[in-house]
């Protein structure tokens, strides 16, 4: 893909990145703070500067080489659209959007990547969306302090086809924050150890956001009745 002018500097958009992500805004503020955002927020998250786009899809790649045009993917925070973009160059041609942002979602929608959108916010609660839907899921960035909760795995799993595969890519050093420290991989060992899901990878990548590492996860679905 190619990469954007930057016209801020690291520092501002590490900053403008960060507001949202401070844990102190409940779900209204958050979504007001993307509505806002839309116009800096592609200048301040442009790949070169922040690579989870790219990285989820080589990770989705890696699970689905072949018969690409066949594969359904739901995009889990999928902002303005990047990682939609880096899919389809890639040769996916079925994909849906989530998102809790309007604005965000409409800045998305004239990529014309994406053939159906959801204006959520994935938590534990069921989205509108039937079991068994997508072949993949994937998040780039939606993991984080006052963003998606340890317990919407359980939701992911449900949407996930039984054979499909859940593709996380977050800040690693998000782990150790309130919403996910003891939690978060503590439940992802949960779901697979009592066969709900098999580990496929845990990575760190270089490089994800600014000098900050990355965590991919993979997960293979087994069994998403829980």
């Amino acid at each position: 893909m190619e990469v954007i002018q930057i016209e801020v500097t690291d520092n501002e958009a590490y900053d403008n990145n960060a507001k949202v992500f401070s844990g102190g805004l409940n779900k209204t503020q958050v979504k007001e703070y993307y509505d806002q955002w839309v116009e800096q927020y592609e200048k301040d998250l442009a790949p070169g500067r922040y690579n989870g786009p790219a990285i989820a899809a080589d990770a989705v790649e890696k699970s689905f080489p072949r018969f690409k045009e066949k594969v359904t993917v739901l995009d889990v925070a999928a902002g303005t659209g990047f990682l939609g973009v880096e899919l389809i160059e890639r040769g996916y041609q079925h994909l849906h959007a989530l998102d809790p942002s309007e604005g965000m979602l409409r800045r998305a929608q004239e990529k014309n990547v994406y053939e159906k959108f959801f204006c959520e916010f994935l938590t534990e609660d069921k989205l509108p969306i039937k079991a068994d839907t997508y072949d993949c899921v994937t998040c780039a960035g939606g993991f984080g302090q006052g963003h998606i909760p340890s317990g919407a795995l359980r939701e992911l799993l449900r949407i996930t086809k039984p054979g499909g595969v859940i593709v996380i890519v977050m800040r690693e050093e998000y782990l150790n924050n309130e919403d996910y420290k003891n939690c978060l991989e503590p439940l992802m060992q949960e779901l697979h150890n009592t066969g709900k899901w098999m580990k496929l990878e845990k990575s760190i990548v270089p490089k994800y956001f600014c000098e900050k590492e990355g965590v991919v996860y993979r997960f293979r679905v087994l069994h998403q009745r829980l």
